[in-house]
């Protein structure tokens, strides 16, 4: 998906009175932080006195190192400094539980439970729609090669049974270094999309992002252009696959892989059709502050600081876009990041010693960011230049409560671009009660991604299944 930080909502620990005699090596801890938007985020820790980790099942974060641990029988103080999210909690009088807050720009309360030994920390996830082996088709371990990049990638190959060639997906995942099945807080959206549409008669090949599980490469160095070779470069592996229909191969993007799909499109007449599920329609200096701003408010901001720290971001990527990222980007980043300081909960009462060296080491953190090779040229990229020239069908779906790509303004602008060039072939559809990740939700808030049982709402694949069907020859 589009790169977001979601905020890192967790965590305490605790310090029974029994400790300050004779402290075990550590003690593990269940919790849950209660967000804005009225669901929770659940978390265990491990803390022995003065150093602890965490651990959160939905955020895919496992034995964290925590930082700055301060425990006695009666507080426990910690924080995790990369998130800039500082916890006080209060310890029960007979040890067993504790209640306090996090601060990461608001103050979170979080509640948290000792646990007996050998007592499990997490109960598991439970994903419905996660398909169970026998199935009623082949899945294939393959490999393929960006022979230009020198990159090696892993995947699997689905194949249905009968009588071929078949009709065949590239399954291209969102921003971030992503498995082949795009797995992301418990749920694996790929692999549910390739059961389905591979259950219907249309192949689907997914694979690792490069440096990614078991393909080669470097992730951090690569941009969506490469990204968009990579994809080529499995379209041309499966058209060495006598399964495959040579002329029914089409890429299925989502987020990202929803930008990459139409320049794939017109890079290779080889690309018979693209699916873009939350694909952009608008460069990511415009995307991402409005993105921030949605997410900020869905998050419980007040719409004017929503505002504020949109229109700051918007500020620094136009700064990106127009080659300012020395000096001058690092003087406008530090001013900045002294004004959040200075209004955040976590720092009063701090030094202004303190206060500068916080400053600094988030602007440094900050600049790293914004003058990343992936960063840069998605802020300048603009996808309509691309769709403008696509000519192939095109099937771009996107849920009315996606707040990462919002659809009114993204889904309007990718019409306009498909017709600007001429395509005849073109389905655009919002769905209703959909978040990014096309799941039923009530706020469409990041959040909410993980607890959500539902991976991916079956009248999107139907959708998705029954369009493809329909432009390769299925029906």
């Amino acid at each position: 998906m589009i790169r977001l930080l979601i905020a890192i909502a967790l965590f305490f620990a605790l310090h029974s009175p029994a400790w300050a005699q004779d402290p075990p090596a550590h003690v593990t801890w269940t919790g849950s932080v209660e967000l804005p938007d009225d669901s929770t985020l659940d978390f265990s820790v491990e803390l022995a006195k003065d150093s602890g980790t965490i651990t959160i099942p939905m955020q895919h974060v496992a034995d964290m190192k925590l930082d700055d641990v301060s425990v006695t029988d009666k507080e426990l103080k910690f924080s995790i400094n990369v998130a800039h999210a500082v916890w006080v909690m209060k310890v029960s009088d007979d040890g067993q539980s504790a209640v306090g807050v996090l601060t990461q720009g608001a103050e979170l309360k979080t509640t948290m439970k000792r646990l007996a030994a050998g007592e499990s920390a997490h109960k598991e996830l439970v994903r419905p729609q996660e398909p169970k082996p026998p199935f009623p088709y082949d899945a294939v371990e393959v490999s393929f090669e960006n022979q230009a990049a020198k990159v090696k990638l892993a995947g699997t190959l689905t194949l249905p049974r009968g009588e071929g060639p078949f009709p065949c997906v590239v399954m291209v995942t969102g921003s971030g270094p992503q498995d082949r099945d795009e797995s992301l807080l418990g749920h694996r959206p790929f692999l549910v999309i390739a059961d389905h549409l591979t259950r219907h008669g249309i192949a689907v090949l997914r694979y690792d992002d490069r440096g990614t599980a078991k393909s080669t490469g470097k992730f951090q160095q690569a941009t969506s252009d490469d990204f968009a070779d990579d994809a080529l470069s499995a379209v041309g592996f499966l058209l060495t696959r006598k399964e495959i229909d040579p002329h029914k191969i089409g890429i299925v993007g989502h987020s990202e892989g929803g930008l990459i799909a139409p320049m794939c499109a017109v890079k290779s007449k080889d690309v018979a059709f693209i699916v873009m599920l939350a694909g952009t329609g608008m460069s990511g200096a415009a995307l991402l502050p409005l993105q921030l701003k949605l997410i900020n408010v869905a998050a419980g901001m007040k719409p004017e600081d929503a505002e504020a720290q949109a229109h700051d971001s918007a500020e620094l990527y136009a700064m990106v876009v127009a080659g300012k990222t020395g000096p001058e980007l690092k003087e406008r980043v530090l001013a900045i990041v002294n004004k959040q300081i200075a209004d955040a909960p976590g720092m009063k009462g701090k030094s202004p010693e303190e206060l500068q060296k916080k400053a600094v080491e988030v602007t440094n953190e900050q600049m790293a960011a914004l003058q990343s090779p992936w960063l840069k040229r998605f802020l300048a990229l603009d996808p309509r230049e691309a769709l403008e020239k696509v000519k192939c069908p095109v099937l771009a779906m996107n849920g009315e409560k996606d707040l990462q790509v919002p659809p009114n303004e993204n889904l309007t602008l990718i019409q306009a671009a498909l017709d600007k060039g001429g395509d005849q072939e073109v389905k655009i559809v919002e769905l209703p009660g959909l978040n990014h990740l096309f799941q039923h939700t009530k706020t469409g808030s990041p959040s909410e991604y993980g607890q959500i049982e539902e991976t991916f709402a079956p009248e999107a694949l139907d959708l998705m299944t029954a369009w493809i069907r329909t432009h390769t020859g299925l029906d």
